[in-house]
């Protein structure tokens, strides 16, 4: 297993925690913007910036706007917490799953959280 990098410059950091926050590896990030894992390395660890197409698809997946990822404005959300990544993640499996099945747990989501309200 290679090395665990740090990010170097503040867009690296940036990107890394925003997509740490999303829940998403650097694998699943590459793959969302068509790119490879190591270009997403890359961007976080060693680049100043990658090129301006990238930066715009970057932030559609992750979100934000470009002035967020590239630090000209502050981030309005807030750090999210583990139990929350992990449940984004266990939401982003659910849209792998056939029609049929993801209706079953939104109507199961449903039920729970309406069971709660009461």
């Amino acid at each position: 297993m290679p090395k665990k990098v740090e990010p170097t410059s503040a867009f690296g950091r940036r990107l890394h925690a925003l997509r740490r926050t999303r829940g998403l590896t650097q694998t699943e990030l590459a793959d969302a913007i068509g790119s490879s894992q190591r270009a997403i390395s890359h961007y976080e660890t060693i680049a100043d910036y990658p090129p301006a197409a990238v930066i715009v698809e970057l932030a559609r997946v992750l979100h934000v706007s470009t002035d967020e990822l590239l630090g000209v404005k502050q981030s309005k959300a807030p750090k999210e917490s583990a139990a929350t990544r992990r449940l984004w993640r266990k939401f982003q499996q659910i849209l792998a799953l056939p029609e049929k099945d993801r209706r079953a747990i939104i109507r199961m989501i449903n039920s729970l959280v309406s069971a709660q309200i009461r």
